[in-house]
């Protein structure tokens, strides 16, 4: 696949078959998260890959974390709250290292682990994967940062959902460049 096709045709797919994927896959997209440029050769992203059981406990603890802030959520909203993370057979989760040396700047970190999240999703779109980046409530909430054994100061900036697509993708063309650019 040439470069900007892949750009222009890799669009997010939600919803995916539950197919557990091969882990040399899992690799080939973890690799490609890993070229991303960044400033100093930091690499400051971390990447948490999680699959069958994990992604339950994960759902446990966004539960934990829905009852903390919501004593009156009902049953139903914790099992769907629970079932979030159940929605592809992977999730990639990444997260941002913060800066350790008076010379880095932390926006360059988010941003090349932002770069790194472009690099997955394009790598799973030429793999014939569906992938879908995910952030919310959950990627800014201290419980599940505790999930990952992150300091609650740390960003999670992304939940790549990953699998096999199930049907066709819904596209939605994106409009022109143009009322985004300044010409100086």
């Amino acid at each position: 696949m040439e470069t900007f096709d892949a750009i222009r045709s890799r669009h997010s797919i939600a919803k995916v078959k539950l197919d557990a994927l091969p882990r040399e896959m899992i690799e080939k997209l973890l690799d490609a998260g890993n070229q991303a440029p960044n400033h100093h050769r930091v690499r400051p992203w971390r990447f948490f890959v999680l699959t069958g059981e994990a992604r339950a406990r994960l759902g446990d603890a966004m539960a934990a974390s829905l009852l903390d802030r919501e004593p009156t959520a009902t049953p139903e909203q914790l099992d769907k709250t629970r079932a979030l993370p159940l929605r592809a057979p992977v999730i990639i989760a990444v997260s941002v290292d913060a800066p350790t040396e008076e010379r880095i700047v932390a926006i360059e970190n988010v941003c090349a682990a932002a770069a790194a999240c472009q690099n997955i999703l394009l790598a799973a779109h030429e793999l014939g994967l569906g992938a879908i980046w995910r952030t919310g409530v959950w990627a800014r909430d201290a419980k599940v940062k505790e999930f990952f054994g992150l300091a609650p100061e740390l960003d999670l900036i992304a939940f790549i959902y990953v699998g096999i697509p199930d049907g066709e993708p819904k596209i939605n063309e994106r409009p022109p460049a143009e009322d985004r650019v300044t010409w100086l």
